[in-house]
């Protein structure tokens, strides 16, 4: 099973429908919205001049969001289709971010840039099978104190949903819709994998990334995810016998060696 193909044709195919969807609003997105969040602007702090790179970056808003702020970013990702609207993004706004359509791991054997940020955020981390690999490309790519920052869906949501948080070598195969809410119903054969927290933080800590910041969030700015309930002033969340479960984590880390 080619499980990189599979996933480049959903991602292909999901492009243009959320290009059109008003999650993405791309609409705003080209009058000056920014597409980042409080928890990633919080743990990026001040871009301005910093050479950054944005891992699995879709087509790239928040790539060009933080070349608004002054960052020279460079945006990966393995859908074809996702870059070219990416770049017709760019030019739109007049951005020089660079673009590059690679999957993560190719991108680690080809890269020869250092760089001062590493940045990926938003149901990222199930696309990838080895969190090894992808730690040792993150620490390649950072400069020697340079800055992971990661903000991510949380795997107990998973949990809930039915889905194991132990990593498995076995992936999930599914066909799916997407979470747009324009999706019609399209489907697309995915295939993903689960990763438990300390997976996470393990693997990084095994590439010489050092772990400055870890925090655990109860609201989530996305409803990805059944049974979700907006909060006016905090964004979603989701309650299990009356009580918040975690829905994000953010992991701030520094390349020591």
């Amino acid at each position: 099973m080619n499980y990189i193909e599979i996933n480049k044709k959903a991602w292909d195919q999901r492009t243009q429908v959320h290009a059109e969807s008003q999650f993405y609003d791309v609409e705003s997105f080209l009058g000056g919205k920014s597409s980042l969040n409080t928890i990633e602007l919080a743990l990026l702090g001040k871009v301005k001049n910093k050479n950054v790179l944005h891992l699995q970056c879709h087509f790239g808003q928040d790539t060009l969001s933080l070349a608004r702020l002054g960052a020279k970013v460079t945006g990966v990702d393995l859908s074809f289709e996702a870059i070219e609207k990416a770049k017709y993004l760019a030019k739109e706004i007049g951005s020089n971010a660079e673009f590059v359509c690679e999957d993560v791991y190719q991108f680690g054997e080809t890269n020869k840039t250092e760089f001062d940020i590493v940045y990926t955020s938003y149901g990222v981390l199930c696309w990838l099978p080895d969190l090894d690999l992808w730690a040792e490309t993150v620490a390649k790519s950072l400069k020697k104190g340079g800055e992971l920052c990661l903000v991510e869906f949380h795997a107990f949501n998973d949990l809930i949903s039915g889905y194991s948080y132990f990593p498995s070598s076995k992936p999930d195969v599914e066909s799916e819709g997407t979470y747009t809410e324009n999706c019609k119903g399209e489907k697309s054969t995915v295939v993903t994998w689960p990763h438990s927290l300390s997976n996470v933080i393990q693997a990084l800590i095994n590439a010489g990334i050092n772990i400055e910041q870890f925090s655990e969030h109860a609201y989530s700015p996305y409803p990805c995810s059944e049974g979700l309930d907006f909060v006016e002033g905090f964004g979603y969340q989701k309650l299990i016998n009356n009580q918040q479960i975690p829905l994000l984590y953010a992991i701030k880390g520094r390349k020591i060696v």
